[in-house]
This record gives C-alpha cells, structure tokens and sequence, in this order.
C-alpha cells in the first residue's frame, strides 16, 4: 500500500536516449489512503511526502553544476500534464487512462516503462499499460486521432525551411516513423498482444513484421531508415548542432517515408 515508482516515457522509456536528450518522466506512488502520515520524526502526509521525494529527485537532476547539468527533466505527460499531480497514487494514474486519456496520451503510454522503484508497484503498472493498450479500437477514428495529433505538431515543431530539413519534425523524418509504428501498434495491439511487450521502434516493427501487419518490406524500410535518420541527428547532436541536415540530403530514404505515411495513414479504408 504504498511505494514510489518512476517511469520513463518517451526515448527513456523506449530505450533511444541520444546525446543531449532530456527525461521525460511520471512519478507514481502506491498509497492509496488520503489520511496516511508518515511514521518518522517529523510527521508529513504521504502524498506530501511522496511530492517533496519527487521535486528532490529533479533539483538533483538538474542543478547546475561546474560541469553542467546532469538532465533536464520533462514531467508534462503526468495526468493532466503540467496541471496534475507531480506524483500520483497509481489507483488515479489507472482512472485516468481508462477513462480520460486522449490517443496521443495512450501513444506515449506506448513508450512507457518503469525504470526505478518498487517492485511491485512495477508490475501493477505494466499491467495497467497493457490492459489500457490492448483495448480494441476504431481503426478509422485512431488513424484520424494519430494524424490530427502529427499535424499539430508538425505546424508548432517543423523548423524545416531555406534549405534545411528538420530530421525530427519534417514530412518524411523520424516523429513521422514514430506515429506510424504508435498508430499500427494500438491498431492491432487487441489481436496480437506481444505487439506490447517492448517499447523500442525498432522491436515493435519487428513484431509488426512477423505478423504480416504492414505491406510487404514496409517495416525493415522504416526500422533501416529509422536508424539513419537518428545515426545523423545523433552526428549533429555530438557537434553541438541544431537537428537540421540540408535539403538534398537523405531525400530517398524521406520520400519512402512520406509514400508510406500515405498509404498507411491518408489511404481510404
């Protein structure tokens, strides 16, 4: 009944960190009586408790120091993002995703895994996330979420232009790949189960590979393109440089990966 637990979303979460990548994190907890208080000296509610361990564990993360800082921390995918909780009972994190979450919320749960604490509430987290996840769903109304979702952030994030490309954020880089694998996963998630089992673009589009879910070559395509695209941002990030490449560059592997965002997500069903 109680415990603390955090989770990694995000490249964390999905085993992708890259140089200079931040954390993006969701801190749990495992009491669920709002009247709990603490046993030690000095007496504080648990909830309160739990919300003084998490701020502790960001300054720690992010204070600046002679050599830097360690991390920056990204805790918006909380419930209710930067208006939520900054640790909730894990009995709340459940309500909500069963019963509010947004698509694109249950894409980033796709990428979410528990990455220090206790152990127990480690499993009753995993199988909040598959239970939620494996859900059957309206493919129609998903491909429509994931798209509206990916072109929104595209309109607020793509610093492609005058030349350059956005590795990240332009028509055809690697967030276009990532929602294609989000989109397919939580489409077929409810038939094929083990479709959940990791959270790594490159092992769900094996997985979606060894069910046949995508056309033909589809997935080894976008997993060799996948990691070119991340091996020349990975380049830039080392060089201290913006995610940008020029224009011309790596202009094959982006128009494969603009021809498969069409049929997979704008074809009519």
């Amino acid at each position: 009944d109680s415990g603390f637990l955090a989770i990694g979303y995000g490249k964390m979460g999905g085993l992708e960190l890259g140089y200079g990548s931040d954390l993006d994190m969701v801190f749990l907890h495992g009491n669920e009586d709002p009247g709990a208080m603490t046993d030690g000296q000095r007496v504080v509610a648990n909830d309160v408790f739990y919300v003084r361990m998490g701020q502790r564990m960001i300054h720690m993360f992010t204070t600046r120091t002679p050599s830097g800082i360690l991390y920056e921390i990204d805790m918006r995918l909380r419930p209710n993002g930067n208006s939520g909780m900054l640790v909730s009972p894990i009995a709340a994190f459940e309500r909500y995703q069963r019963e509010e979450a947004w698509t694109w919320e249950h894409q980033a749960l796709l990428r979410a895994r528990p990455v220090a604490g206790d152990s127990a509430l480690a499993s009753r987290f995993n199988a909040i996330r598959r239970e939620v996840l494996a859900r059957p769903r309206d493919p129609r109304r998903l491909r429509d979420d994931v798209r509206e979702m990916r072109e929104k952030m595209r309109a607020a994030l793509d610093k492609s232009g005058a030349g350059q490309f956005d590795i990240k954020q332009g028509a055809g880089g690697i967030a276009d790949i990532e929602f294609m694998v989000q989109y397919a996963v939580l489409r077929w998630a409810a038939e094929y189960p083990d479709l959940l089992d990791w959270t790594d673009n490159i092992r769900l589009l094996e997985t979606l590979a060894r069910h046949r879910l995508l056309q033909d070559g589809c997935a080894e395509m976008l997993s060799a393109i996948y990691r070119a695209l991340r091996a020349a941002y990975h380049r830039n990030a080392l060089g201290e440089l913006p995610g940008l490449i020029q224009d011309g560059q790596m202009a094959e592997e982006r128009t494969i990966v603009r021809e498969l965002w069409a049929s997979l997500m704008l074809a009519a069903d």
